[in-house]
């Protein structure tokens, strides 16, 4: 039933779109012209320092827009959890509101919007990408600190802790996996996303593929893509291998 379903859903978009089903026919032609023009050649190699240093710059802002993000989501999600927040439903009702309207903005919005007052730079992209992440982090964080058992919490208060004591013995420790997941899986995501926000800003690895496409140069421009699918599968293996290493 659900196949059917997907099916006709499929068939009655394309009646809406007017979507023409030969032109399936055709996507073998487009991916052999990808795979003729955008393989990496000798000449696009004379790009490739260009290309990681702008790659580098991408990375960089990759993680400043995470980890702040991440600090700053931290503290909020610990302000608005109702276990052992202000328990207050105005303050859990704002917190979530918030970051209900800052996640789900696209990050194309975010970068459009602010482009308009920060103009193209570095910053606009920066922004886009925390902004983003403030809302999606603080969403996270909230979610898992509501999860948390607060035995251990209500303990240490019990005993004359305050309660930063507290949050810091009882509830960083228990959460500091699932904390570090969500902050790696932000990284991972952020460099995907500086890559379209690039697009726009008129910087880093986004903008130098905008640059070569735009120039015929597709050898570099599939050098580009190249070198940011080995970044991307790279902080992939190192978010696994920093997870194992905090679950042993």
């Amino acid at each position: 039933m659900t196949v059917v379903a997907l099916m006709g859903m499929y068939a009655a978009a394309s009646l809406a779109l007017g979507f023409n089903q030969s032109t399936l026919l055709e996507l073998q032609t487009g991916f052999a012209w990808m795979a003729r023009n955008f393989v990496p050649t000798g000449g696009a190699l004379a790009n490739l320092t260009t290309i990681l240093y702008q790659l580098w710059r991408t990375f960089v802002i990759a993680v400043a827009a995470a980890g702040i993000a991440g600090v700053m989501s931290l503290v909020i999600a610990v302000i608005g959890a109702q276990n052992i927040g202000v328990r207050n439903a105005g303050v859990t009702w704002l917190v979530r509101g918030c970051a209900s309207i800052l996640r789900n903005i696209p990050i194309i919005a975010w970068a459009l919007i602010l482009l308009f007052s920060f103009k193209q730079n570095e910053l606009t992209g920066f922004l886009a990408l925390f902004l983003m992440n403030l809302g999606f982090l603080t969403r996270a964080f909230l979610e898992t600190i509501e999860d948390f058992d607060t035995n251990k919490f209500e303990a240490l208060t019990a005993t004359g802790a305050n309660k930063l004591q507290a949050i810091c013995q009882a509830l960083l420790p228990e959460i500091a996996v699932p904390l570090v997941e969500w902050l790696l899986y932000m990284i991972e995501n952020n460099v995907r996303d500086a890559t379209l926000v690039g697009l726009l800003t008129g910087t880093g690895i986004g903008f130098l593929f905008d640059l070569y496409f735009k120039s015929l140069n597709y050898p570099a421009a599939g050098l580009v893509v190249l070198t940011l699918i080995v970044l991307v599968i790279g902080l992939e293996l190192l978010s696994n291998q920093i997870e194992r290493r905090m679950s042993a």
